[in-house]
């Protein structure tokens, strides 16, 4: 190729000087600067020109100042290689070793342009071999992502879910209608009507635990589906989620109740999209309940922020999506993805929560925005109807005292069947050998049996006296939604004058000692003047706390049995707040 090369500039140089010898200087010399412009190109002319400075030479009228310019550029920069220096020559010698060097520069730019072009054609060829390799490796068939470990694993986890215990006690002791609900018709009546009209509002039951309150909203709905001016269908979702096992992260990168963005970097979306670096929505419960209820159990435990974002969707009906890595003109995100993220995931439901806490423990906010049913505690006649029922679920039969006796200890309906179920085990063990469940009969000791495993202690252990007794007097009070019969006993003892003190226990709470000092002042008032002249013992047998201060009258008439000694009837009990005006209050609870 050198030999080649090299025989074609002597030819090319052979062929310029015939040419340009034959034209007159002035002519040659113009005719190498339109070579040269035409060899580099207009552009690359202009910045060649001006980086040597030479442009007032090739703008000059003397053809020596021009050869100076085409020198400049030619020679500067290999003089070395280029033997005698061109400006010991003649103008004609000169000519002639400029036209040389210009055919020698002309010969490198095109060895230089057949260089480039094959070059560009063997990258062309690598590229094709590449892409083919890339085609390959694709359809080529993956190697599958099992192997004896993972299948193992797999074996094991069908073994595990071909093993069960048959029937959970609960799903067979669930109430089936709304009958079964025991002791709540005044609030299933309200449930049932809030979600039958035509326009059904979110609800709020408050209630103590084990009353019913899960059963009873799912039961609701599907009563309400069938009423005509209901917008429930018959497969109108019912959505169960209990707020205390809900996990929550505050970036929203977990919350299973109002669905998360997985983005393509930290929290790895699905393969194909963070290829793609495309966010994913997940889902979440608001929009499985569309269309349905969203029953949220002990709402009052979800997390304050939670409660926010819920406000918002129960307003727009829609689950909003936001991730700094979605770009709503990326061709590569797919459909359904720019739709949650345009418009959002529908959410339109009924918000059903339930909660042990007092009212006034639970968002303002939240509360606004629903209407509010309570339930009432369980009194013992419920529990023996609710024991009943469940022995029949259970195909048992019951000695007489079996559901009389579960009543003294329990209130919640829940806590009443779970014993029912201890007792059915343990008769089933003392009748062991024995066939049929029918002839399983569960008798007052088994209940008894259970309850000293359980060290269950009466709930009513207090049964009413017709007696009388100085310093001794009942009170009915409440603790969160639980009625009970209190025990209230005062001593007045002689002190030295003007030493008196005033005791009492202090668990009771402050409200009971409000209460204690109330009704010294009401004393005082009737005529008790001299009671810094006693020592006044007030106590609440038992203990406890007392939320409220409906115990006033009774503490009142207990402290005045001590100090009058008039005793009191131990078949009465007092219930009410005293006011410092002597007025009884209406019962709070």
């Amino acid at each position: 190729m050198m030999r080649d090369s090299h025989l074609t500039t002597r030819f090319a140089v052979t062929r310029l000087r015939a040419k340009m010898q034959s034209l007159h200087i002035d002519e040659r010399i113009s005719q190498l600067v339109e070579f040269l412009k035409a060899l580099y190109g207009d552009s690359e002319w202009i910045a060649l020109i001006r980086h040597y400075g030479v442009e007032h030479l090739f703008a000059s009228a003397r053809v020596q100042d021009k050869i100076d310019g085409i020198k400049r550029l030619l020679f500067d920069d290999d003089v070395a290689n280029m033997g005698d220096h061109p400006s010991d020559l003649d103008i004609d010698g000169q000519i002639d070793r400029i036209e040389q060097r210009i055919v020698q520069l002309g010969a490198r730019r095109q060895l230089e342009m057949h260089l480039e072009r094959r070059i560009e054609q063997e990258v062309q060829e690598r590229q094709q071999v590449y892409l083919n390799e890339i085609r390959r490796d694709v359809l080529r068939p993956q190697a599958g992502s099992e192997n004896a470990y993972t299948l193992k694993m797999y074996a094991k986890l069908e073994k595990l879910k071909a093993a069960k215990l048959g029937q959970t006690l609960y799903s067979t002791l669930r109430p089936q209608n709304i009958e079964d609900i025991v002791g709540q018709d005044q609030g299933m009546r309200a449930l049932v009507a809030r979600l039958s009209s035509p326009f059904p509002q979110h609800i709020l039951i408050y209630g103590p635990p084990g009353v019913g309150k899960t059963s009873a909203a799912r039961l609701a709905l599907e009563a309400a589906a069938r009423h005509p001016h209901s917008p429930f269908a018959a497969n109108s979702p019912f959505i169960e989620v209990d707020a205390t096992s809900m996990r929550f992260n505050v970036r929203d990168m977990t919350n299973p109740l109002l669905g998360s963005v997985h983005d393509p970097i930290y929290q790895g979306a699905r393969k194909d999209l963070a290829d793609r670096s495309v966010p994913e929505p997940k889902l979440g419960l608001a929009t499985e309940a569309h269309g349905g209820v969203l029953f949220i159990d002990e709402i009052g435990e979800l997390d304050p922020a939670v409660q926010l974002q819920l406000l918002k969707v129960l307003e727009d009906k829609t689950v909003h999506f936001e991730s700094p890595y979605f770009d709503p003109h990326d061709d590569r995100v797919p459909l359904y993805i720019k739709q949650l993220f345009t418009e959002g995931a529908p959410a339109d439901f009924v918000l059903i929560g339930a909660t042990t806490k007092a009212p006034n423990q639970i968002n303002p906010a939240l509360r606004s925005r629903c209407t509010e049913i309570y339930f009432e505690p369980l009194g013992p006649d419920e529990i023996e109807e609710i024991i009943a029922n469940a022995a029949k679920r259970l195909d048992v039969r019951l000695d007489n005292t079996v559901p009389s006796l579960i009543s003294q200890y329990v209130q919640e309906g829940r806590k009443a069947v779970s014993l029912l179920a201890d007792s059915y085990a343990q008769a089933k063990l003392r009748l062991e050998g024995s066939d049929g469940m029918r002839r399983i009969v569960i008798e007052g000791n088994d209940v008894l049996e259970v309850m000293r495993m359980g060290r269950m202690t009466p709930l009513f252990a207090t049964k009413p006296k017709a007696t009388m007794k100085v310093g001794r007097i009942y009170g009915l009070g409440v603790s969160g939604f639980v009625g009970r019969v209190m025990e209230l006993e005062a001593v007045a003892l002689p002190a030295r004058s003007g030493t008196g003190q005033i005791r009492f226990n202090d668990t009771a709470g402050s409200m009971t000692r409000d209460s204690v000092f109330t009704a010294l002042t009401n004393l005082k008032r009737l005529g008790f003047t001299d009671l810094d002249d006693f020592d006044i013992h007030v106590n609440i047998i038992g203990g406890g706390q007392v939320d409220g201060p409906s115990a006033g009258v009774a503490l009142c008439m207990a402290m005045y049995s001590a100090l009058s000694g008039v005793a009191m009837p131990q078949d009465i009990a007092f219930t009410g707040e005293l006011s410092l005006q002597g007025d009884v209050l209406p019962v709070v609870g």
